[in-house]
């Protein structure tokens, strides 16, 4: 059960930390030093959320 609340959590922290990467990195595109930092973290939280998907996709909930 609990396996199952830190998956979910961990897939919702993860397009949570995407969708913020996206959102200021839309709204900070004239500054190169903040795309580069934006555009990492949407990348980290990309990762987090295909790794996540990945472990429910094969282990399950």
């Amino acid at each position: 059960m609990s396996s199952a609340i830190f998956s979910i959590l961990g897939l919702l922290i993860g397009f949570a930390v995407t969708g913020t990467g996206l959102y200021y990195l839309i709204k900070e595109k004239h500054d190169q030093n903040s795309v580069k930092i934006y555009r990492t973290i949407a990348i980290i939280g990309a990762v987090i959320s295909i790794g996540i998907a990945a472990k429910i996709g094969f282990i399950g909930l």
